[in-house]
């Protein structure tokens, strides 16, 4: 459904561009776990633990009834590496796995401030090393495994795959970025014009990303890091069969579809997606959206071998 001129000034007002995540995040992060739908009946889900030099990671795995065995997504979850948890994106990997009748394994990875960059990061990416290096713990076969995130959960699949490749441990064949935050700068001086266009009234702000960023980060060096912005990676070359889907009326657009250019170009098989009259966060809607809908079956066609499909309708 197009965006109407009654829907953008929702929006706008919905917005909210006096209120600093910086200094309001514990609130948040309540508000999201009152907004805590019933829980899934047990039988979809089990919790698993991974230890990594010293640190105990939970991870909850989802297997739909009809699994069909072939595929498992290791999740990243959303929420500006500040709010959000494997608890609040119950609902959004349990649909996933039922669409795509693979097992979904989604991380809980330690948030900032109180855990700045990189040790969400260093989380994701034990998580993904457990999985390629020592699939035999999970007790099921993994068949083929993608890593998949959205939003923030997207900047930290990119930055595992990056990682994966420097450090030498392991190949990820498949990732799958939603609408992820590849670059560091969301201000007025931001290069992508998705930033100035979408940056002040369609919910995710430019400011509030800004403010998320303040909150991941150590110090203004780790700007720098391509682990932080992928797209500020040297190399781009050696990285997975990558399925990036942006939403229209997002500040992150354009810096994600960048992201899949420069991986294109380094020899990667890329399919972008631009979901037109999508916000930033539509994953979360539920399948009653045509939106969410869509993203499932573009899942599907990657994960199937597919043909690339870039036209956005």
């Amino acid at each position: 459904m197009a965006i109407n001129k009654f829907m953008r000034l929702a929006l706008k007002v919905l917005s909210y561009p006096d209120i600093d995540i910086r200094k309001t995040y514990p609130l948040e992060r309540s508000i999201r776990y009152l907004r805590l739908p019933a829980l899934l009946p047990k039988d979809r889900w089990q919790d698993h633990t991974i230890v990594s030099e010293g640190r105990k990671i939970l991870t909850r795995i989802y297997t739909p009834e009809d699994n069909t065995g072939k595929n498992t997504l290791l999740f990243f979850h959303g929420g500006g590496w500040v709010t959000e948890s494997i608890d609040t994106y119950n609902k959004v990997c349990d649909a996933l796995a039922r669409a795509a009748r693979s097992r979904v394994i989604s991380v809980e990875y330690r948030l900032a401030p109180e855990h700045p960059f990189p040790q969400g990061l260093d989380d994701c990416y034990a998580a993904a090393r457990e999985l390629f290096v020592r699939p035999k713990s999970f007790g099921f076969d993994l068949g083929r495994v993608t890593v998949i995130g959205d939003s923030a959960g997207g900047n930290l699949a990119a930055a595992v795959s990056l990682r994966a490749r420097d450090e030498g441990e392991f190949y990820i064949p498949r990732q799958i970025l939603i609408y992820p935050a590849t670059y560091y700068d969301h201000s007025e001086s931001s290069p992508f014009a998705s930033v100035m266009e979408n940056g002040s009234e369609y919910l995710l702000t430019s400011r509030r990303i800004c403010e998320y960023i303040d909150l991941y980060k150590r110090d203004d060096e780790d700007l720098k890091n391509p682990y932080f912005a992928p797209l500020l990676a040297k190399d781009f070359s050696d990285q997975p069969d990558t399925l990036i889907i942006t939403a229209e009326f997002d500040p992150l657009r354009d810096e994600g579809e960048a992201y899949g250019r420069k991986l294109r170009a380094a020899g990667s098989r890329v399919t972008i997606y631009r979901m037109r009259d999508a916000l930033h966060g539509f994953m979360g809607l539920g399948t009653g959206y045509i939106h969410v809908r869509r993203a499932h079956a573009l899942i599907n066609t990657f994960l199937n071998g597919g043909e690339r499909d870039e036209s956005g309708r």
